[in-house]
């Protein structure tokens, strides 16, 4: 620390007599160091100032404990203190709102800890207590001039491919009119940004890395978040000539699509009423369908694969078509009869059964979590690029009829229209 450039101690004549030891509280009145150093300290917070608070000198009950260090930081969108005690072979975090931060610190100070160091980019000051309970404040200048600091974010967000200041984000309710997020659509802006991040390597590392006009397909679009998203990001982002159709079902939502698209002046992107089971074939590049309920993911993906898609991006929803199929005998059936393992077995074998279909399509098939669980139940992903060379088919279609067969799976909807199409 610099050499101290001012110094004050309490003034009570108590203190000044030194009768004895005294309490902090009573050692000092309202205008001495200790309310001082702490008025600093709710200044610095306040400014964006307050660098880190260092505690010092500790004679309490724990042996091994050697300082504690104090930080600001923000932990889910709310300022706090970050209390880390530093012993001899292990630290210990606990964090605080500001106001109860600062409470904590007054009760160790002049009891527990005997040092108290504030550090802002202009200052140190040290508040120091002696054995007798008086307070002494110091302050040196920094040996380096500061800038104000932002908080520490705990839960830091990482840089987004998307921006907030995108005008579809507005027009769906995602952000405010000034380019703000609306707190209600955390969730869903997670959700957008972990979709373009999948979808951009995925376009990376695929046939389409070097094609200049993109054609995609989003079944079940719904309100059109991730189609807007996309088109947006091939657009502006890839700089593809992107042409984009949203498929949806509900006439309102196909309405609300191109009302946007239009107000927006927006090139490339539709929205149609259709059903994926009925969609007449298309060429594609990319197919998306995310919650496109039981066998409706099964005809998505025929329809990507029919089309010739590079890319074919599923979030699955109900897996209702085995689960009856694996009622039949056989050796799990002691496990099965729990209603919880059925519906967990048949999510895991219709998707496995749909990635090894896939590959033997030619396809690369990843199958893994989207977004969290706390964001959505529906989490879980199946990606398919297509391969420059395709895998072996037999042996792929061979471990396909083993796993039919072990479980006693008849049908599978994918298998039924790839076989009708003569496609595997």
């Amino acid at each position: 620390m610099s050499a101290p450039a001012s110094s004050a101690t309490a003034g009570s004549g108590a203190n000044q007599a030194g009768s004895g030891p005294t309490s902090p509280s009573e050692a000092i009145g309202p205008p001495g160091p200790v309310e001082r150093f702490f008025a600093a300290c709710e200044a610095a917070l306040r400014d964006g100032r307050f660098e880190r608070l260092i505690l010092a000198g500790y004679r309490g009950p724990e042996p091994d404990l050697k300082r504690v260090m104090v930080r600001a930081i923000e932990l889910r969108g709310e300022p706090q203190l970050s209390f880390v005690y530093r012993h001899e072979r292990r630290d210990l975090t606990r964090n605080l709102t500001q106001a109860q931060g600062l409470q904590t610190l007054r009760a160790l100070l002049g009891t527990e800890f005997a040092n108290a160091h504030l550090h802002t980019p202009e200052q140190a000051l040290q508040l120091a207590f002696s054995r007798k309970g008086r307070a002494t404040l110091r302050a040196g200048a920094r040996d380096t001039a500061g800038v104000p600091l932002a908080p520490a974010v705990h839960n830091r967000e990482k840089p987004r491919l998307l921006s907030l200041e995108r005008p579809f984000l507005a027009a769906l309710g995602v952000t405010d009119a000034q380019h703000r997020l609306v707190p209600a659509m955390a969730r869903k802006w997670r959700q957008i940004n972990k979709f373009l991040e999948i979808i951009d390597a995925a376009v990376k590392a695929s046939p389409l890395a070097g094609q200049a006009r993109i054609e995609v397909l989003d079944f079940g679009s719904g309100k059109g978040y991730l189609t807007f998203a996309l088109h947006d990001h091939l657009r502006h982002a890839l700089g593809r000539d992107a042409r984009v159709t949203g498929v949806e079902l509900r006439p309102e939502l196909v309405a609300l699509g191109n009302g946007i698209v239009d107000r927006l002046g927006l090139q490339g992107l539709r929205f149609e009423q259709g059903d994926v089971g009925r969609a007449v074939p298309r060429a594609v590049d990319v197919m998306i369908a995310l919650h496109a309920c039981d066998t409706a993911t099964d005809h998505a993906m025929h329809r990507g694969i029919r089309g010739g898609a590079a890319i074919v991006c599923c979030a699955p929803c109900c897996h209702k078509q085995l689960r009856p199929q694996l009622l039949q005998p056989h050796p799990l059936r002691p496990i099965l009869r729990h209603g919880v393992h059925l519906g967990q077995e048949a999510e895991m074998l219709t998707d496995g059964l749909r990635a090894l279909l896939l590959d033997a399509c030619g396809y690369d098939t990843q199958v893994f979590e989207f977004v969290s669980l706390e964001h959505t139940a529906k989490n879980k992903m199946v990606l398919a690029v297509k391969r420059a060379q395709p895998a072996a088919k037999e042996g792929l279609l061979a471990q396909l009829q083993e796993v039919k067969a072990f479980y006693g799976i008849r049908e599978q909807c994918l298998e039924t229209l790839l076989r009708a199409d003569a496609l595997i």
